[in-house]
């Protein structure tokens, strides 16, 4: 049985197809009743993406994803009922946005001794005024031919040695979460299934995410397989976090799971939005 609750979803202001109001509307369109937007590093589609949900009878839940660098390894930071006006996470956002912006040159650069030529301007035309992401480069190179698909460009020019990597260092999860919880919000470990991290540094993780304020990790997600929401369920359990769910939807052809489709979490699990009152008319 689906859930008409969705955690985690990008718009056009980070790497999603779908302008927040267009996400909104679809969201509603597939049953969804509680919705965080969670751009990453942005939270300026969510006063646009709430204005679309009173229309459509959703709840908004202010929501951002924060890049991070732990042992060298990018992880992600779902921050949930964030101040979306907090002068500390729009000063961060502004710093990661312009370091998003050096990156993104720095990938193009490589691209182009790849012999890719305009890869920056292409893909900042698909960004338009939102924030540069390799999601944009994929688009471009699948546009004019270079890659069949998004998950071959990641493949064969994003990976460590491509011609289209470049090592980045992110804040670090302590910043990330002091960040969620001085705006007021719930910090959540995305997708943990997706870091290939093995036993030791999956526990190591979780300790230190919990030590530092973590409050949650994603059992159901897009990119989690079915075994893997008994897994994540088990360490919630075990480190005494709560449990979050989210579609990671970005549009179609970019998504892994479809947005009102996701199961219901595991028995056992306690629910990030037990106590929230967004969530009560769902009971």
């Amino acid at each position: 049985m689906s859930v008409p609750i969705d955690l985690h979803c990008h718009s056009t202001m980070s790497d999603g197809l779908l302008s927040p109001e267009d996400l909104v509307a679809h969201a509603a369109s597939k049953g969804v009743r509680v919705l965080a937007l969670t751009d990453h590093d942005e939270v300026s589609g969510l006063a646009r993406a709430r204005a679309a949900a009173e229309q459509h009878g959703i709840a908004l839940i202010n929501g951002v994803e924060i890049s991070v660098t732990w042992k060298k390894r990018t992880l992600h930071v779902v921050g949930l009922r964030v101040d979306a006006e907090n002068s500390a996470l729009l000063m961060a956002f502004q710093q990661v946005r312009e370091a998003r912006e050096a990156r993104a040159r720095e990938i193009a650069d490589g691209l182009a001794k790849a012999g890719i030529a305009g890869a920056y301007e292409g893909a900042k035309d698909i960004a338009g005024n939102s924030v540069m992401t390799r999601s944009h480069f994929a688009q471009f190179m699948v546009k004019h031919g270079h890659a069949k698909n998004i998950k071959t460009v990641f493949k064969k020019y994003m990976v460590k040695g491509k011609p289209g990597y470049v090592n980045h260092e992110w804040m670090s999860l302590e910043q990330a979460l002091q960040l969620i919880r001085d705006s007021g919000g719930v910090a959540v470990l995305a997708h943990p299934g997706r870091y290939d991290l093995g036993f030791v540094n999956m526990h190591l993780l979780l300790h230190e995410f919990r030590n530092l304020g973590g409050a949650a990790i994603e059992v159901v997600t897009g990119s989690h397989q079915p075994p893997q929401y008994e897994q994540f369920a088990k360490l919630a359990h075990r480190f005494d976090l709560k449990a979050s769910q989210g579609s990671d939807y970005h549009g179609p052809g970019l998504s892994f799971m479809e947005m009102g489709r996701l199961p219901a979490l595991p028995s056992g699990c306690v629910p990030v939005w037990q106590d929230w009152p967004e969530a009560s008319q769902l009971q």
